[in-house]
């Protein structure tokens, strides 16, 4: 059933809600939508004490290892921690507390999916596909949806349909979808991705992007038939929205289950 999933978005070390279609390697250009006085571990002690576990964890760019470590050591074994996820470190991750670890970037060697990679990366974790979560993470390019990487900068030679969602189910747990278009922007959801990952997907997704009123959980949960989670970060109170209340989210939560 669908549920209220929560985040902690790490840039530079500190939790920040930026839109997504900016951040890239120029700082110049990146709009950010809040930046937090307080440490991802705060936000963590705030989920746990709300039973809300499955948070993903997500480290944009460098500098960020110190404050995602602090997170999983705040709710070890509860969290999922992704952004530079590498089959050299995923078990690592894993050790320092991780749920699961999230995987995207390490994928796509020059923009081209690789199967070699993806089995490599699950051996890292001893072969258990319930530690891996795969980031299918896209950008809409004409009638589809196409996978991109590099904070969303670059678009892959992967489409997000049911077939490559079929192929990849063997080989992870759930998946993690941002619409790098409407991440941050408080537009309102890609009703017809989270419809479509509703329709494609037997393991469990969670979506992101555009969320701007508790309602959206109710039009996930209608148009997913309860299949896909909802991800709400710039406009929640807790990191300066004025659309979404976190304790409206908790007791949909609580309701709803």
């Amino acid at each position: 059933m669908t549920k209220f999933r929560p985040c902690i978005d790490l840039h530079s070390g500190q939790v920040k809600q930026i839109v997504g279609g900016t951040l890239n390697d120029e700082s110049a250009r990146l709009r950010t939508n809040h930046v937090s006085a307080f440490p991802g571990s705060h936000f963590v002690s705030l989920y746990r004490e709300h039973g809300l576990s499955g948070a993903h964890v997500i480290m944009l760019g460098p500098g960020n290892e110190v404050a995602a470590r602090e997170a999983l050591s705040a709710w070890p074994g509860a969290l999922q921690i992704g952004g530079g996820i590498t089959e050299a470190n995923a078990k690592m991750w894993i050790d320092r507390g991780a749920e699961k670890v999230i995987v995207t970037s390490f994928l796509f060697p020059e923009a081209r999916f690789s199967m070699s990679r993806l089995k490599g990366i699950l051996e890292a974790v001893g072969g258990d596909k319930t530690r891996l979560v795969i980031d299918l993470s896209c950008r809409k390019s004409g009638h589809k949806w196409v996978v991109a990487m590099n904070k969303w900068q670059t678009l892959t030679d992967t489409e997000v349909n049911k077939e490559t969602i079929g192929m990849l189910e063997a080989y992870c747990s759930e998946f993690l979808v941002h619409a790098a278009d409407h991440e941050g922007l408080q537009k309102g959801i890609d009703e017809d991705l989270v419809r479509r990952l509703g329709e494609w997907c037997n393991l469990p997704v969670t979506y992101a992007g555009g969320g701007k009123h508790i309602e959206d959980l109710n039009l996930v949960k209608d148009i997913s038939e309860g299949t896909v989670d909802l991800t709400i970060g710039s406009a929640l109170d807790i990191f300066g929205g004025d659309g979404v209340k976190f304790s409206d989210c908790v007791v949909w939560n609580q309701e709803n289950m």
